[in-house]
């Protein structure tokens, strides 16, 4: 099959091996794959992945043993758990310490012609909504987990930092379920784009200390120092970046301001799936351009340049 390879650099090949499926899988025809990221981080070395990369996808699943779900659209769940261990008994199976995570960890992801998963992590994409709206679900997802993990008040003054595809769906997301944030970054070009969705945005080095909730969506290294000098004390800042450099922090401030630090990451695609439904959110005026697996390298580093949101692959 066709695939975009990571080895140290990316490739696209004609010849990669077609997915074999282990007892329980399935085996999806991607439809659409989004680019992200932590794609681009592991690009630049984040977890030493090599393989596919690539997590947010809508396809087909081909298995004719796959039961209902057999030639249905279905998005998936990105984590495949043991399913034996404590983690996964006690329902958290994103935790599992043996887990393989789609184009992340262990297991070639979305950037081809086909992938494989357990049946239980694919979900069916509902028919009214479109393959352009559908590879959102797992980054919404994720934003959504913010929900799950904290108890947000609408009264709270939350900043969202981070002008690039996940600071723009968090501030969408929050948006959506009635919060007010402010939307910081450095980039005015990206910045009035999403002015024109609806959303307050400032400059970050504009904002003043102060914030309830400081949600770090930067995807560098500095962003958490940054959230801690912008959060008030006893406050609470929400970590949503992943980077491949390594971190030069001080936490002194945490301490002495009581800040209470919440990593965040993968998130139920159902709260996601039914925003969608609803049409509470419409993320797709992100969408930069499209392009053909073929031009995979050519997409990826369209996705690393400013003002571009979203890019998408379509195998």
């Amino acid at each position: 099959m066709r695939a975009l390879l990571l080895d140290r650099e990316l490739i696209v090949r004609n010849d990669y091996p077609d997915p074999a499926p282990a007892p329980g899988e399935s085996i999806v025809r991607v439809r659409m794959a989004g680019i992200c990221g932590t794609d681009l981080e592991l690009a630049r070395g984040y977890m030493a992945y090599r393989g596919v990369p690539g997590h947010e996808f809508v396809g087909e699943v081909v298995d004719p043993h796959s039961g209902a779900l057999a030639v249905r659209r279905v998005v998936g769940e990105i984590n495949a758990a043991c399913g034996r261990c404590e983690w996964c008994v006690a329902g958290m199976g994103r935790h599992c310490p043996s887990r393989t995570v789609l184009g992340i960890v262990g297991r070639d992801g979305a950037f081809a012609e086909y992938l494989r998963l357990p049946g239980e992590n694919l979900i069916a994409l509902p028919d009214s909504i479109p393959d352009e709206l559908g590879v959102f679900v797992e980054p919404l997802a994720a934003t959504y987990e913010i929900f799950e993990q904290t108890n947000l008040r609408r009264d709270q003054r939350i900043a969202v930092l981070g002008d690039g595809r996940l600071g723009a769906l968090a501030a969408m997301v929050l948006r959506a379920e009635d919060y007010a944030p402010v939307l910081a970054g450095h980039h005015r070009d990206k910045l009035d784009r999403l002015a024109a969705l609806g959303l307050e945005v400032q400059l970050e080095d504009q904002l003043e200390p102060g914030f309830d909730v400081v949600i770090d969506c930067t995807g560098h290294t500095g962003g958490l120092n940054r959230a801690l000098e912008l959060v008030r004390p006893r406050g609470k800042v929400i970590l949503k970046s992943t980077a491949a450099a390594g971190a030069t922090l001080n936490l002194a401030q945490a301490v002495v301001n009581e800040v209470t630090i919440v990593g965040s990451r993968c998130g139920r695609f159902g709260p996601a799936i039914a925003a969608l439904l609803a049409g509470k959110i419409d993320p797709r005026p992100l969408v930069s351009c499209v392009f053909p697996l073929d031009d995979a390298v050519a997409a990826f580093a369209a996705a690393g340049r400013s003002p571009n949101f979203k890019v998408l692959l379509k195998p």
